[in-house]
């Protein structure tokens, strides 16, 4: 018994971080000084001895107890980077901590990420975001019940790379309801950043002065960069809902809308890039198809397959005339 509870302290002693250790001991020796002032007056109140021992040893344990967790609980408060040395690097491992939302491991890209490299620290998955994904993967509806499958498929894979370590937390706020405020809570404790892709979680954790990655953000600040006047060539899709245009895709998904280009649909083109357009859910290209372009190549071939005709043309045109003069 002894051996188990040894055990669970030092597993337990692994995963806090120094700021709570000493915040606990500092609580610890609050208590115990505590405890030592009202023992004081436990002694000139009781005179009865078996009653002021048990009083004066159940005053220490309670108070040493409640100065722990009390200590414990605001560590997370003291500066430790200002101290230097060892202890300077203590911030720098609390901000190591990225805590994932569901529905970025739902998406799937964080997956990718992780395996480049990208992604440092310890990732975190609450308890309550993992209840949250088995209950999408249980319903009834077979898109939710889908999704919620493959999010679990990719917190495997995330799991089983060496070069990621994963942490599950049960830390949970029975006060707080929606998830999202949940995560919220959860970054302020360990001090780390929320990997979304939600924008209103986006925006009412920056409110709240927690640092959100968001996943959506990654995506088109790697999108390559298409100025104005460049020439790019796309594949026409379908039809836009202008006049005589034509939508195309590029390889990340950027949406391209092409003027002049209804009738070349299901054809690879050389556009023009006219103008780009940032909005929140993306970027768009706006670009425009000329027809002289298109005219030019296809005149080239035929211009040289039309010079041995004319050369061929002449010898006639030369042998014609002299026959008809001697007639």
């Amino acid at each position: 018994m002894i051996g188990a509870i040894v055990v669970w302290f030092e597993a337990r002693l692994r995963v806090v971080s120094l700021k709570r250790l000493i915040g606990a001991v500092i609580g610890s020796i609050l208590g115990i000084l505590g405890a030592y002032l009202f023992s004081v007056v436990i002694k000139n109140s009781i005179t009865h001895s078996e009653t002021q021992r048990f009083l004066m040893l159940m005053v220490m344990l309670l108070m040493s107890y409640v100065g722990l967790i009390v200590g414990a609980n605001k560590g997370d408060m003291l500066n430790l980077a200002a101290l230097g040395g060892i202890f300077g690097a203590e911030k720098q491992s609390r901000k190591s901590f990225k805590i994932l939302d569901t529905s970025v491991i739902i998406d799937g890209r964080i997956a990718d990420i992780a395996d480049t490299g990208f992604l440092d620290g310890v990732v975190v998955i609450p308890q309550f975001v993992l209840r949250e994904l088995q209950l999408v993967a249980d319903s009834a509806d077979s898109l939710k019940r889908n999704r919620g499958r493959r999010g679990l498929d990719i917190l495997q894979r995330v799991q089983k790379m060496a070069t990621v370590s994963v942490q599950i937390v049960e830390d949970d706020f029975p006060t707080v309801r929606e998830v999202d405020l949940k995560l919220i809570e959860l970054a302020k404790v360990y001090e780390g950043k929320i990997i979304t892709n939600d924008f209103n979680l986006n925006k009412v954790a920056q409110l709240q002065g927690v640092e959100v990655l968001n996943i959506n953000e990654l995506a088109n600040a790697l999108k390559p960069i298409v100025l104005p006047g460049e020439t790019m060539r796309v594949f026409i899709l379908k039809e836009g809902k202008e006049y005589n245009q034509g939508v195309a895709y590029l390889d990340d998904g950027t949406m391209v809308v092409v003027d002049n280009a209804r009738k070349l649909i299901g054809k690879n083109v050389d556009i023009a890039v006219t103008s780009v357009l940032q909005t929140t859910a993306g970027k768009m290209i706006f670009g425009k198809f000329d027809e002289r372009m298109r005219v030019s190549e296809r005149i080239e071939p035929r211009a040289e397959g039309a010079k041995p005709e004319v050369r061929k043309a002449q010898p006639i045109i030369v042998e014609s005339t002299p026959h008809s003069q001697s007639e």
